[in-house]
């Protein structure tokens, strides 16, 4: 028998309750409420989600179900699914939004002075937004399409310890670049986001604003370099160049230099490699098992548009490499990489799909001279 507090009422106990009692005497959430007051509704609510209720009626009975241990959580009854409902309906949300930002400004305060994951003393901070279903016969205050409703949920992210620091729900046609207009800016801080925030005018505000902002160009960007500064290659630094825009619009809203870097992760095709490639191929590309599995010269001298279609879509050879359709473009462009360095260490030299991408039969009728015959090992 256990006689100690149980999991749940250890947990409580972080929580502010001297100060989410200030919070609702302020806002008068107990006012004329006779059961469930505002702490015990945050008490069911945190014991659904800890145990991944997904109810009303769940979340009745499985506290019916534990009414011995309900004391010892806090609860002096299990709710009525009833009492619930109105209880969620009218209790002020505010009371809640406040709790959240001080449990939030503790747990930044306790990871103030660990290390950044980027090795930066700057804070580092990650913006993404997600699109939530819902269903459109229960939740009418919320469409999105003409069989579906939808709320967007916007998320800054501290990376140092992976606390949200600003959160935002909004309605799901919301575009995600409209976020960046009530997103609170620190200076010196880095915001690492999506294309889907590109925007030259509110980007350059929040350069103004003294942070600095990390994203992906768009494709069609127009821009023209004015410096390129010496990159390292052998860290996947392809290029490093100062950049300005040749548009009318995009250098009016964006009229200072911008920083464009190109990077090739040398690790990431790697990775992929081993977990897609490595089990039947091997590492060396001899194979790991029958002589089926040995990524001949054949199969190497593809073009990238054709090891892109053999990848993507599988061989119809017999017992051929199945179809990999599950990976995005990115991910066979990584595989793509790897297999080709793979190939190189090999070969001690170019694979043939690295000569310009011309198949062999071609280059042959253009009187280029064929590769050397691969040979698995090396020589």
């Amino acid at each position: 028998m256990n006689l100690g507090k149980t999991l749940f009422a250890q947990v409580m106990e972080f929580v502010p309750w001297k100060t989410f009692g200030r919070i609702v005497e302020r806002h008068q959430g107990d006012a004329g409420v006779r059961t469930l007051g505002c702490a015990d509704l945050f008490r069911v609510m945190a014991f659904a989600q800890l145990t991944w209720r997904e109810s009303l009626r769940d979340i009745e009975a499985c506290l019916a179900a534990n009414q011995a241990k309900l004391f010892h959580m806090g609860l002096k009854a299990p709710p009525a699914r009833s009492t619930l409902s109105d209880a969620l309906n009218r209790r002020d949300w505010r009371i809640y939004h406040a709790l959240a930002q001080r449990l939030i400004a503790r747990a930044r305060a306790l990871y103030a002075q660990e290390p950044s994951v980027l090795e930066l003393d700057a804070s580092v901070y990650a913006l993404d937004a997600t699109t939530i279903d819902l269903c459109l016969s229960l939740f009418e205050w919320a469409p999105f399409r003409s069989t579906k409703a939808a709320i967007k949920l916007h998320t800054l992210l501290d990376l140092r310890g992976a606390i949200p620091a600003f959160i935002h729900i909004s309605d799901g046609k919301l575009h995600d670049v409209n976020v960046l207009d009530i997103l609170p800016v620190e200076a010196g801080s880095f915001y690492v986001m999506d294309r889907g925030y590109v925007d030259f005018q509110r980007l350059y505000a929040m350069h103004q604003a003294g942070a600095f902002f990390v994203t992906r160009a768009k494709r069609g960007m127009d821009a023209r370099r004015v410096y390129s500064a010496a990159a390292d290659r052998a860290s996947g630094v392809i290029c490093d160049q100062r950049i300005v825009f040749n548009g009318f619009y995009a250098a009016k809203h964006y009229p200072e230099p911008l920083r464009r870097v190109r990077f090739k992760d040398p690790e990431a095709g790697k990775t992929q490699f081993d977990m897609v490639c490595i089990a039947c191929h091997g590492a060396d590309l001899v194979g790991a098992g029958s002589p089926g599995t040995v990524l001949r010269e054949s199969r190497l001298a593809l073009s990238e548009a054709s090891l892109w279609s053999v990848l993507h879509a599988g061989s119809l050879a017999p017992r051929g490499m199945p179809a990999f359709s599950m990976l995005s473009r990115a991910q066979v462009n990584l595989l793509q990489a790897a297999i080709r360095a793979a190939a190189r260490e090999s070969l001690g030299t170019r694979t043939p799909g690295e000569q310009g991408g011309i198949p062999r039969s071609r280059r042959e009728r253009r009187g280029v001279s064929p590769p050397p015959a691969f040979s698995p090992t090396g020589r």
